[in-house]
């Protein structure tokens, strides 16, 4: 429902005015969200619970499993398309507040540049989730885990726990690794068509 939400307004504030950005507005919403909040529930939303390790004690399963995921895949995800919205928001709220339209964003420079840098930022923040996406997952969800208990005060120092549909997550980690590089390629494609317009709109004067 939130992610409803969210992609409601986005969509109801002023449109892009290039082609790419307007793309861009329908891969973000739809897809990439449709695909974190289905499937991503579908793929991590048991995986504490079908978390095991040997000895196989609550206890020893929590412990080992917050030492696997510092932070749950969906959390930094939700987290990501939440902060990667802030800049385009900021700016469509501007917008919508001084009645700027798509033509005034191309015809006057300060409106150019504001949503040209609102476009670079949002590049910013997802080539920094990127990068803390690869820190803290990796590129391959391994079936086996080998979890530091010395602190448990057990016999057991290093503990094997297994880890649940392994191949599936690993699957949909380079997936979400793939929608983070289209997107990027999508926002770089944005300020180059924006400049490029805005070019053509000069020469056209």
């Amino acid at each position: 429902m939130s992610l409803n939400y969210i992609k409601n307004f986005y969509e109801g504030c002023v449109k892009p005015p290039t082609v790419i950005g307007q793309f861009h507005t329908l891969f973000f919403g739809s897809v990439r969200m449709f695909f974190l909040g289905v499937l991503g529930f579908a793929v991590y939303g048991n995986e504490a619970l079908h978390f095991s390790c040997d000895p196989d004690k609550r206890e020893v399963n929590l412990f080992c499993y917050n030492q696997f995921r510092p932070i749950t895949p969906q959390v930094f995800w939700a987290l990501q398309l939440v902060i990667v919205l802030v800049p385009g928001a900021i700016f469509h709220l501007y917008a919508a507040c001084k009645s700027i339209n798509q033509e005034c964003i191309l015809q006057k420079p300060i409106y150019t540049v504001i949503y040209i840098l609102s476009v670079l930022l949002r590049i910013s923040l997802e080539v920094i989730a990127f990068w803390l996406q690869i820190h803290l997952f990796g590129f391959q969800v391994k079936p086996l885990f080998l979890c530091d208990a010395g602190s448990l005060g057990g016999k057991l120092t290093i503990i094997r726990c297994m880890v649940p549909e392994h191949f599936e997550k690993t699957i949909f980690l380079i997936a979400m690794y793939t929608f983070t590089v289209i997107t990027i390629i999508l926002c770089i494609a944005e300020v180059f068509e924006i400049i490029f317009r805005r070019l053509c709109f000069l020469i056209r004067q």
